[in-house]
Formats: C-alpha cells, structure tokens, sequence
C-alpha cells in the first residue's frame, strides 16, 4: 500500500470527498455527515424496511442491562458468528479498523474514510444510526457514496434465503442491526474493498461488529470514554472501558483519541498489553493539532488546521501536514482528525507486508525458478501475517516452511509467537486450497516429535509446516529437509523481519 506516503508532498489536504451532484446533498450537523436524498429511490427498498421492522430492534426499544458487558447478560455473539457464517464469513475478506467509544466515532470514521480513499483505496465503511435513509450505514468504493438503493436491494434478494434460514435456525433471535451488520460486511466483500472502516453500535465487547479476528484486524480506535448507555454496559465509566477495550485484538495496534480520565486510560492500556497490542494515543508528546483561523472553501466553512504526529512511545510514527481544510468546525473534530491521522500511519508500516512479499516471491521466482524452496519466518507482531502467507503459498511450491522467533530490537515485546504464525499459514492454505502438513494434525504428529528426521516422504505433496521457538533448530530442520533430495538444487530463505538478521549472522557457523 501506499497509504500517506504522498502526504508530505503537499501543504493543503482535505479530509472529505465532494458533493455527489444530482444524487446528495452533503451537510454537518454536529459530528454526523448527513445526506438527503434528491431522487426517489427509497420505494425501491420497501421489502427491505418491511424486513427489518420485523426484527428485534433495540435501537427502538432500547438495551437491556448488562447487554453490552462481556458476561453472561451480553449479546450472543456466537449467534453473530454463526449468521457469518452461513454467508461464507465475507468479514474474513478484507482488511478492517474497528473503531468505538462513547462520542467521536462516526466523525473520526468518516475522516479515517476520506484520507483511504484520497490514497486511492476502495474503502467500506459502516457506521450507524442514520438520519434520513437507511442507506447511510453503508459508504462503499472509491467514492464518499452511501450505497445505492438498488445494490442494497439486490443484495437483500440475494441474502435473504440464508437471512430466512438463519432466523428460523436462531429461533426468531437475530436482530434488526446484526442483519445490518452482516450485510455490511456482504457487500463489501462482494464490492472487492481493500479495508473497511467499522463503527461498532454499543460497546465493543459483545456488539454485533466484533466479530473480526486479529488476523482480520488492521487496528481498532477507542475515541472516548463517556457516561453512555450506562446501564447496559455494566453501570459505570470502568465497565464502560472495559466492554470498549474488548474490540483490542491479539498483536494488533491500538488507537486511543481521548482525553482520558487517568485510570480508564490504565484500563485500556493494560488490555493493550495483556493483548500485546502497541498503543499510540492522539494526546501523546509530540502529537498536536491546531487551528489557525476560519474561512471558506468550496462555498463551506471550514477551519484550516496543522496536524503534526511525531510519535515516540510504543509506535513510531511521523507526519506533518500543514493547511488541512476541516469542513466540520470545532476542536473536538479537529481532535477526531488526528486520531484518525494516527490510525492511518498504523496502517502505513502493515501494508508493506503484502507487497514485500510478492516482491521476495518474485525475484526468488526469477533468480532460482527449479530450485527446491524452503523458508524460516519469524516476524513482529504488528506485521500482516497472513496476507504475507498468502503471497508465498499462492506462488511456486514450497517443501517447508518453518516458523520461528526472533528477537525485535534487543526484545520479545514485539515478537509473533511461531504459534500463531502456525495459525495464520493454516489459514492461509486453508483460504487458498492448498495441501500442508502441520503438527496440529493427529495422523503426523509422531513425524513432528522425532524432529522431522524420519518420514519425510510425506511430504512429496505437501509442504510443511512446522514450528520451533529456537531459531538455530528452524534452521538445521530446513536444511534437513532440502537435503533429503540429491541431485537437485534446493535454496533456505530467511524472511519475515529485518531483525532476523542478527539471527542469521549469529547461527551461520552452525550450519557449516
């Protein structure tokens, strides 16, 4: 990806797309972006509507208590999982921020949109609740363009046999916003996004969007911390942070807007470290943002503003973007604006991840095209693990792929345990359809306990997949296996991390 690294070229950037001439008029009222429709589409979406107004709606009724907790009383998001489910899991098809907090989420959403698409990406984004049309829940594509009445038809049409199945199978229990939250994800998925930006509706914990997995997660954003719909999410601001810290997510980073009363801000940040998840915050040293004075643009207020991130802390991550036009007026969204900036830069260093990989593949394709191919990877947390997995498993064959670890700057902070690197290649050749063998499978367990040293004729096939935490024995093991076949080149690529290295370098002497 590319994302901001044109940003530095300019001294003006804007943060919103433009009117939609003859479909939107586009306005702010507060920190929503609202749109009324000028043409008469909304008919169109009749059966729809009937649909949902046959669901359980607690935008309407209102939550019950405990709802949002992580708890016994919380929502049913194995019920969540199973709908996704039956629709073939199209959340697993992209890329995803999660964003929630009690005030600032549709705005720092929208903003977070805005800079995606001003790079060039297809982005999905799903916010709630709406002001004139349902419609507005979904903005998808390359253009800040709430979905069209017909595409939501057709995709209703196209769902709803599934959609019948499921409610019947739930016993009448899915609800008005986790069919709305499953069509989201549907028609992003089925519109080829590149990421999606997701707000979740109440809490985090047990709403009906968080139902994304680590591997799915590019970042989630935590906005504020206020007194909300306090009842159902354990009656005060420490349950309330703890039902928002539940979208925190394994390895993954973590963006904080704020202000943050000082122990809720210990809160988030000690399930960011339990979930080993970096943190960077908009109210950090070296972060701030400014407003230099008012006019117009476009026939529009805004406030022309500098936003400069040179951020030290858990992540580094650095910017300065000078004359922004923010068309929505006020500090707190100029603050929503650079949180939004900062999850953007925590994007910037994941999604070299893919394209680093294709590069390796290709010029190892290039250079040694018969040659016998076995990897060692170990790679940081906050890396993309498994659209990295995938670049290498969807080009030539691999005999073995040996996950290990390797220590980051000096430490084990940042490291990826070869466990869940196991998981993430397991997926990826399980998305992909393609054969391997790893030690979580019964029938070849035994071959893994001897340390590969006997029965490698399994793997003929297959490529291996195995781990060790011990980065000299990831290496002996695939040298092993490019040694069982005389007469034909084999080459040991060591990838993943540039902190490997070291590693390298130190257990060379071993090999020889």
């Amino acid at each position: 990806m590319k994302l901001l690294k044109r940003a530095t070229q300019y001294t003006t950037t804007t943060f919103y797309s433009p009117t939609s001439r003859g479909y939107f008029k586009k306005f702010s009222i507060g920190s929503k972006s609202c749109f009324f429709s000028t043409s008469s589409e909304e008919p169109e979406l009749m059966n729809f509507m009937n649909y949902l107004d046959s669901l359980k709606n607690f935008e309407k009724s209102g939550v019950p208590k405990g709802a949002g907790t992580d708890s016994d009383d919380g929502f049913d998001l194995g019920r969540m999982n199973r709908l996704m489910d039956r629709l073939g899991n199209p959340h697993s098809k992209f890329k995803t921020v999660h964003i929630a907090g009690t005030k600032g989420k549709g705005s720092t959403a929208a903003f977070l949109s805005s800079i995606l698409r001003a790079e060039g990406y297809s982005v999905g984004c799903y916010t709630s609740p709406h002001i004139k049309t349902i419609r507005e829940r979904m903005n998808v594509g390359r253009l800040n363009r709430p979905v069209s009445a017909k595409a939501l038809n057709c995709l209703f049409h196209k769902i709803k046999g599934v959609l019948d199945e499921a409610i019947r199978l739930e016993n009448g229990c899915i609800t008005h916003f986790e069919v709305l939250t499953a069509m989201a994800f549907a028609l992003f998925a089925q519109n080829h996004v590149d990421i999606a930006v997701i707000e979740a509706g109440l809490g985090g914990a047990r709403d009906a969007t968080n139902i994304i997995s680590s591997s799915g997660l590019a970042a989630s954003v935590i906005t504020t911390i206020g007194e909300e719909h306090t009842a159902a999410l354990g009656g005060s601001l420490e349950t309330i942070a703890m039902a928002k810290s539940g979208i925190i997510k394994y390895g993954r980073p973590l963006v904080l807007g704020g202000p943050f009363l000082p122990h809720i801000e210990h809160i988030l940040r000690d399930e960011a470290s339990l979930m080993c998840s970096q943190v960077v915050s908009a109210y950090d040293a070296g972060i701030r943002a400014t407003i230099n004075g008012l006019s117009m643009f476009n026939d529009r207020p805004c406030q022309s503003c500098d936003i400069i991130v040179q951020a030290e802390r858990d992540l580094k991550l650095s910017i300065e973007l000078l004359d922004v036009k923010l068309c929505m007026i006020g500090n707190h969204q100029l603050h929503n604006a650079l949180t939004a900036t900062c999850a953007a830069l925590c994007l910037r260093d994941q999604a070299h991840t893919k394209e680093s990989a294709k590069a390796l593949v290709d010029t190892i394709q290039m250079t040694f095209p018969q040659a016998r191919l076995a990897l060692v990877v170990a790679m940081a947390i906050d890396k993309d693990h498994l659209a990295f997995a995938k670049e290498f498993l969807s080009g030539r064959k691999l005999d073995s792929v040996i996950l290990t670890e390797a220590d980051v700057a000096g430490g084990k902070a940042r490291v990826t345990p070869a466990s869940l690197l196991r998981d993430r290649w397991i997926q990826a050749s399980e998305e992909l359809g393609i054969i391997t063998v790893h030690n979580g499978m019964a029938e070849y367990r035994e071959m893994f306990d001897d340390q590969l040293v006997t029965s490698l004729t399994v793997l003929e096939h297959k490529t291996l997949l195995a781990t060790s935490k011990s980065f000299a024995l990831s290496m002996k093991m695939a040298y092993q296996i490019l040694r069982r076949v005389e007469n034909q080149p084999g080459i040991l690529v060591v990838t993943g991390s540039l902190h490997i290295v070291s590693s390298v370098l130190a257990s060379l002497h071993e090999l020889s």
